[in-house]
């Protein structure tokens, strides 16, 4: 996941049947229509809600992938292997119109790296160097570091920040289910932190890891070059260490030793994966439904986002199993690249701006595989009454399977890999999941497939394919520009 802004509140709100802990079928939940569904329309929820909590192969496709193919950087060796496990799995399930769509992707390696504190005392500190950064060069860095809470603490002090190794020791919120998730406060420093602070002159920059929870876990992610700014290294160290080289820096003196590899090869061939089933009347109209297979390179990216992987592949495979004939075409599209670059997402909006008009909605599945609770809308402006799908009936639409009351979020909160799609106006959703331990595994070695629960990912599964399949069987479309 590259840039998250946690769930909003006032956009999102519980699934019905989390509350209830699925005692009941979301189809039990539904209010009186207020408009004709479909017919036989909530018998075939039906059907794909039993089969996505029976099917035990959601939680055995992640664990293959996680297990035999592990992390997943673009770039990589593994990435190539995810690739054909994809296209290799969805021909077994029967998929129709299955394609590697070729993409060019950026090749970031890590390399060796290390950080040790010298001043007041020799100790080795908890790091990992953030994605696309530069490298320190074989003798690495010693400097003394300057310690800042955000920007305006940067400020007031630039005039020490030459020649200093910058530590932005700035903390995330806590999850809470009235506010969501810190994220997206918190992860500027991350993205941003090194143009900041190079700006002003600094040599390297530290960053506290984005979690508001950590047993001394460093937490990689994405960082970003400024024009006209040298290229600097950047790490993230541990919030425990953060804090502490705080506490030192407010004492005397604080000197590290940064040593990091990092650097790009030549760029790498990769690929999209896609499939569908085809639709029988608007075959032409799409709804595209996925996730990313890529991921960072420690852990085994089980929550980012192998779980949306399995949410798609799987969603896509019980719809054709029980035999549901949409109106409109499902294409799963499985997104390359996405944690450092984003090149599979623009690859497919390229390769298929042809059919963006006719795409009926992207919903993307990037949020980690515990139970889903909402679902994040984002439209180019307001659905309203008129052609395509009315107000009244997208809310009996949301309600017939469980899913919060409609409301619009901002632009560039319904996904990542969608974002170049919904720039041309086609209605982006993302399926939002309970965010308490997402960032405590986020891009870390601790993102593996034992931290997903197979009932939750089941839930997941059986949540996407429900929405997919209403979207595409439902005689009316997501009103657009």
């Amino acid at each position: 996941m590259t840039h998250r802004n946690g769930p909003n509140p006032l956009m999102i709100q519980l699934f019905c049947w989390c509350l209830l802990g699925l005692c009941l079928p979301p189809w039990a939940l539904a209010a009186p229509p207020a408009v004709a569904l479909p017919q036989g329309i909530d018998l075939d929820l039906q059907r794909i809600h039993t089969a996505a909590l029976q099917s035990p192969r959601g939680m055995a496709r992640l664990t293959e992938l996680c297990d035999t193919i592990g992390h997943r950087l673009a770039g990589s060796v593994a990435l190539e292997q995810a690739v054909l496990w994809a296209v290799a799995g969805l021909h077994a399930d029967g998929q129709t119109n299955v394609r590697a769509e070729p993409v060019q992707v950026r090749a970031w390696k890590r390399g060796n790296e290390s950080l040790q504190m010298l001043q007041p005392r020799s100790m080795p500190l908890t790091m990992i160097g953030l994605g696309n950064s530069s490298g320190t060069g074989p003798q690495g860095i010693t400097a003394q570091l300057l310690v800042v809470s955000d920007e305006a603490d940067l400020q007031a002090h630039a005039a020490e920040a030459k020649g200093k190794i910058v530590l932005f020791d700035n903390a995330m919120a806590p999850w809470s289910r009235e506010q969501g998730s810190g994220y997206g406060k918190a992860v500027r420093f991350r993205s941003g932190g090194r143009v900041l602070a190079g700006k002003l002159g600094a040599v390297a920059v530290l960053v506290r890891s984005v979690t508001a929870h950590s047993l001394n876990t460093p937490h990689t992610g994405a960082t970003q070059d400024g024009p006209e700014v040298p290229a600097i290294a950047a790490a993230a160290v541990t919030v425990e260490h953060a804090q502490m080289l705080h506490r030192l820096a407010a004492l005397g003196p604080v000197r590290l030793h940064l040593t990091m590899d990092a650097h790009f090869d030549a760029d790498r061939n990769s690929a999209n994966v896609l499939a569908e089933i085809q639709g029988y009347e608007h075959p032409e109209e799409i709804v595209v439904i996925g996730g990313h297979l890529d991921s960072w390179d420690v852990g085994q990216g089980a929550h980012d986002d192998g779980a949306g992987v399995v949410h798609a592949m799987e969603a896509l495979r019980i719809i054709r199993q029980l035999g549901l004939k949409p109106r409109r075409t499902i294409r799963v599209v499985l997104w390359t690249n996405e944690e450092n670059g984003l090149a599979g997402a623009r690859a497919y909006a390229l390769a298929h701006a042809h059919e963006l008009a006719n795409t009926v909605a992207a919903i993307e599945s990037d949020a980690g595989g515990f139970s889903p609770v909402g679902l994040g809308i984002e439209v180019t402006e307001t659905v309203r009454d008129g052609q395509g799908l009315a107000v009244a009936q997208l809310q009996r639409l949301l309600n017939l399977i469980a899913i919060p009351q409609f409301s619009e979020v901002n632009p560039g909160q319904a996904g990542a890999d969608t974002s170049p799609l919904l720039k041309t106006g086609v209605p982006g959703l993302e399926l939002l999941t309970d965010g308490a331990h997402y960032f405590d595994y986020h891009h870390t070695a601790a993102d593996t497939v034992d931290k997903v629960d197979p009932q939750q990912l089941q839930r997941g599964i059986d949540a996407l394919a429900s929405v997919a399949y209403v979207l595409a069987q439902w005689p009316g479309r997501l009103s657009r520009p």
